[in-house]
């Protein structure tokens, strides 16, 4: 049927869905009854009142069969393609009624945002090719290392300490039955710790939190709260490895769950066991041998070791074939200082070793690699901020999804103004406006910053204590606080006011509220509002996963190359966007909070034609003024 005739070429765009519809209608001079007979082909199930209860506003599209009537209309009325998507209340929410065959529910959920409206008309060649793309690039991240991390996470070895850590974590055979530590049969997958191996972790953890040591003992230096969980995670691994079975698909060593103890770790044949392992798994070893390989020499350091103050811990050894003989224990028991010197010399050679061949699996950068290339980083990363309020919902009819949103953007924009570290940030305190700041002494006893008015500058301000920060004792604080008084560019003070007055309370949803700014979206399956350092990181990533990637099929997302990636990469954005500006690694520093020789070993990275063209400007300077 042919297109109609506009009686106007000019017109005011309304804002809203319900009035562009009736707009245009009216425009073209037809009722719903007449568009329906124009577009609905024969055959198809749309009904007239479906188009009457979009014109009197009881309803709105949202299924893919309705996304496509209205490609429909814009195309019928010359509009652009988008055009009545963009408006409707709840632009963000992904379509329904898209089927996608051999996909679980939940995968289902996690692509039905990636995948274009017209899905399901599309040939299911290209079907494949769409799915194959988001689930590569997009949930997946298509690096080589997020490759192998998906297929080792299908291997599962580890040994908990749900009594340390917090955790409800139950352990289970592969038959799915809890294993029994006074069976001799060997296991596979994740297992809690035995009650001896627990009292064994939480003595090493106790002697290396408290705030002072027990009489007779000594130690060097003292973990925080995220080294002592990566710490229990990566003995936790360990442990796991060595008690998986040798028949598995892990490989493991197969020792006894109930003869797993600290005691072994003072033998080189069980380090070498351990590395050798890993670097079978991976293909190749990386500095995370070495770090573990650390981790030993300072349980047997001279003095203040954990596990040389500790001879005791050899009456728990038994012989393990291949592993540890009588002799071993023997020889252990009769001098255990000796045993930990000859560890920590071992340990110390396989360091040089390892790190002569190491490799670098994971490169941090390659996730933002068409950012850090932008002439302005920065700029370019701000893309993301833009693209979420390009999807933000009615707050008056989808609240939650509107509070989300600005949750988002919230994100990316205190990330790209403050470059803290996950930690920092998450862990970051609210003081709405009116209320009383918590005082320099409070936070420092807390460990962590807060956001809060300052009536002094008639903004918002950020103050974290040094204490809070990774690197305190570094030359960057010198003691002092970290205070930054944020700008109001782009509306950031009414986003934040609202998130603060209005979308914050609508996460809570009626919760506990830990006080942090940041707080999850509290639903009737979980009722804590606290983000952790895992779900932090998914936090972020989903957000660059959906309004970060380019996708291709649906036109979505702000940058074409990027893969998804978490919040302490925006570190390495703002240290690159200074880099290419100045050239100064000084300068670098300061946005990160952190020493110029740190910047120029972890977090700069200048391209080689970046070099070039600073050092071409400052060379021009002479042509010009000649």
């Amino acid at each position: 049927m042919a297109k109609p005739v506009p009686n106007s070429v000019e017109w005011i765009d309304p804002p809203g869905f319900r009035e562009a519809f009736i707009l245009h209608m009216g425009r073209h001079s037809e009722s719903y009854y007449q568009l329906h007979r124009s577009i609905i082909k024969s055959g198809e199930k749309l009904d007239r009142a479906t188009l009457k209860s979009w014109a009197d506003g009881r309803r709105t599209p949202h299924s893919a069969a309705s996304l496509e009537i209205l490609t429909r209309i814009e195309c019928r009325y010359d509009l652009p393609s988008g055009y009545f998507r963009s408006k409707l209340p709840h632009p963000a929410r992904a379509p329904s009624g898209i089927n996608i065959k051999g996909v679980t529910k939940t995968e289902q959920r996690r692509f039905a945002w990636h995948l274009p409206d017209d899905f399901n008309s599309r040939p299911l060649k290209q079907q494949a090719e769409i799915l194959e793309w988001v689930r590569e690039v997009v949930i997946s991240g298509a690096t080589e290392y997020r490759r192998f991390q998906a297929q080792a996470m299908k291997l599962r070895y580890a040994i908990r300490f749900p009594a340390i850590t917090g955790k409800k974590v139950r352990g289970v055979h592969a038959s799915g039955a809890a294993p029994d530590i006074d069976d001799d049969m060997d296991h596979e997958g994740v297992v809690d710790a035995p009650p001896r191996l627990v009292s064994e972790m939480a003595d090493l953890v106790r002697f290396k939190t408290s705030t002072l040591t027990d009489i007779g003992f000594q130690r060097n230096g003292v973990w925080g709260e995220e080294t002592t969980s990566q710490k229990i995670e990566h003995f936790g691994l360990m442990f796991g490895a060595l008690a998986a079975s040798p028949r598995g698909a892990v490989e493991g060593c197969g020792v006894p769950l109930r003869n797993v103890t600290f005691a072994m770790l003072v033998f080189p044949r069980v380090w070498d066991w351990y590395v050798q392992w890993r670097e079978r798994r991976r293909g190749f070893f990386t500095r995370w041998e070495c770090d573990m390989l650390r981790n030993a020499m300072a349980l047997v350091r001279a003095d203040t070791g954990w596990l040389r103050q500790h001879p005791e811990l050899a009456d728990r050894l038994v012989p393990m074939e291949g592993l540890i003989s009588s002799d071993d224990i023997g020889g252990a028991r009769a001098d255990w200082q000796q045993a930990c010197d000859i560890l920590h010399a071992h340990a110390g050679a396989r360091v040089r070793e390892v790190e002569r061949v190491a490799r670098i699996h994971r490169d941090p950068f390659e996730p933002i690699l068409p950012i850090l290339e932008a002439t302005s980083p920065v700029a370019e990363y701000l893309k993301i901020a833009e693209e979420i309020l390009k999807f933000r919902p009615d707050g008056r009819r989808y609240p939650r999804a509107a509070a989300e949103v600005i949750r988002s953007y919230l994100l990316i924009r205190l990330g790209l103004h403050l470059g803290l570290r996950q930690k920092n940030l998450r862990q970051l305190m609210v003081c709405p406006r009116g209320h009383l700041p918590r005082s320099e002494r409070q936070l420092e006893t807390m460990k962590r910053g807060e956001i809060r008015w300052s009536e002094r500058d008639q903004g918002w301000e950020v103050l974290v204590p040094a204490v809070s920060f990774k690197n305190a004792h570094s030359s960057f604080f010198a003691g002092k606080p970290f205070r930054l008084l944020l700008p109001d560019l782009g509306g950031l003070y009414d986003h934040i006011d609202a998130y603060v007055e209005k979308h914050r309370a609508i996460l809570l949803n009626g919760a506990d509220d830990p006080g942090t700014f940041f707080v999850k979206t509290v639903k009737t399956t979980s009722r804590d509002a606290s983000y952790d350092q895992n779900t932090f990181y998914e936090a972020w990533r989903l957000v660059v996963q959906r309004y970060g990637v380019f996708n291709p099929y649906t036109g979505r997302g702000a940058i074409k190359g990027l893969l998804p990636h978490g919040p302490h990469n925006v570190r390495d954005v703002l240290a690159t966007h200074i880099l290419k500006q100045t050239g100064s690694f000084e300068q670098a520093s300061y946005a990160i909070q952190d020493t110029p020789d740190m910047i120029a070993k972890h977090y700069g990275r200048f391209l080689p034609q970046d070099k070039a063209a600073m050092a071409a400007r400052i060379l021009n300077q002479v042509w010009e003024a000649a």
